[in-house]
């Protein structure tokens, strides 16, 4: 393997800790507040895509970085969608307006 192998290799690496570690905060945390629910779609769109074209051109640093990162955004999906299911059948359920609560008719 080549010096410039290493810089992919390591760089991918970086990369794919940093947002396996931000899925892991998000799991532990056990809120998906403020997560937009098109990010981890855009990063399997986009990922899919990105993985597609590496391995058409025999670039096996960035198919497995992106394969990696396909994996990471279905994991991140899951968590932000358990999450919120959860949150949504913890929340109290709204009170009915009763008669004269001076409601708009």
């Amino acid at each position: 393997m080549s010096g410039v192998d290493w810089i992919g290799w390591a760089s991918s690496a970086v990369l794919v800790v940093t947002l396996a570690h931000q899925v892991r905060r998000q799991w532990l945390s056990g809120a998906s507040e403020g997560v937009s629910r098109w990010l981890f779609a855009g990063q399997l769109a986009a990922s899919s895509g990105f993985f597609a074209y590496s391995v058409l051109l025999r670039n096996w640093v960035f198919a497995v970085t992106n394969l990696l990162l396909i994996v990471n955004a279905l994991l991140g999906q899951w968590v932000t969608l358990r999450q919120r299911r959860r949150a949504a059948e913890r929340a109290p359920a709204p009170l009915p307006l009763s008669p004269g609560s001076g409601a708009a008719r």
